[in-house]
């Protein structure tokens, strides 16, 4: 088996994987992802015990437990490139042995449950509701550089994506990957579902005009009329479809669940965002700690 070098998957002296700074015992293997830093206590307030705190730059991690069940909650920061991060250094944790630096040969596949805020692009999905993403489609460049492969229908969408949009001439070409289904199945009842846009800022990307002119004006309103068979762009954000086309390719269940915070169609902003996440959270925790 060939050796990982020191320059690839960095290792402090405390044995912990570089930008995480946890160690493969301090993970547990049902994940919860959250992008901003001081969600991960709004999260962990409900273990009934805590076993590590830990924390480097943006990252913070709490691993603890409800009930028999091990959650793990993690900071992941803004944007895909620090999905990119997060995603290899969770792998890592479980699946590569620190000590030798090689590929284990039994791999272990975790549950990735990304917790989140969002901006709804249908009309009937209203502000404080909560989105679980069926796909994540990337308008990024981060899954080119890794083999991602689509299945025929995966490809058709995304070929009626570019044509609709008329994105191919000012994007990257987009990506798709498809939510875990082992997860997907419990979030049904009080969840939409859809397609969600992983978009690489929050401006620009995502349609909204301060000073700067876009240069696909119709961008947002193609999307809230992009149809294809039985999916329709519910939704976008800024990490989902780098989790998803990571885990997917690492073998891991992952989803996305997110609560609307903006409606972009009727131009409607939460009142309280802060207790429409903490409503998702106690719903959502709900059901993780039981699957």
């Amino acid at each position: 088996m060939q050796r990982i070098a020191e320059s690839e998957l960095i290792i402090n002296n405390r044995g912990a994987v570089y930008h995480l700074n946890v160690r493969p015992e301090e993970l547990a293997h049902t994940i919860i992802t959250v992008g901003d830093p001081d969600r991960v206590k709004e999260v962990s307030k409900y273990f009934d015990k805590i076993e590590h705190t830990l924390q480097h730059r943006e990252f913070i991690t709490h691993t603890g437990f409800i009930g028999n069940k091990r959650i793990s909650v993690v900071s992941t920061g803004i944007g895909p490139d620090n999905i990119d991060i997060v995603v290899n250094e969770l792998d890592a944790l479980v699946n590569i042995d620190f000590e030798s630096r090689t590929i284990k040969q039994q791999l272990t596949s975790l549950k990735i449950i990304r917790l989140g805020t969002s901006g709804a692009l249908q009309a009937d999905i209203p502000v404080d509701g909560f989105v679980v993403s069926t796909h994540g489609l990337g308008v990024d460049n981060l899954l080119h550089f890794y083999r991602l492969e689509n299945n025929s229908e995966e490809k058709q969408l995304i070929q009626a994506f570019v044509k609709h949009t008329q994105v191919q001439d000012s994007l990257a070409y987009p990506y798709i990957s498809g939510a875990g289904s082992q997860l997907l199945k419990h979030f049904v009842e009080g969840y939409h579902h859809g397609i969600t846009i992983t978009c690489p800022g929050f401006y620009g990307p995502q349609g909204r005009v301060l000073r700067l002119g876009l240069s696909n004006p119709s961008f947002v309103d193609r999307l809230t009329q992009f149809q294809f068979g039985q999916h329709r762009i519910t939704n976008f954000e800024m990490e989902t479809s780098a989790i998803y086309g990571l885990g997917k390719m690492m073998g891991h269940q992952c989803l996305s669940i997110s609560a609307i915070v903006a409606n972009r169609v009727k131009k409607e902003f939460s009142k309280d965002g802060g207790l429409a996440v903490e409503n998702l959270i106690k719903k959502s925790l709900g059901i993780i700690s039981n699957i």
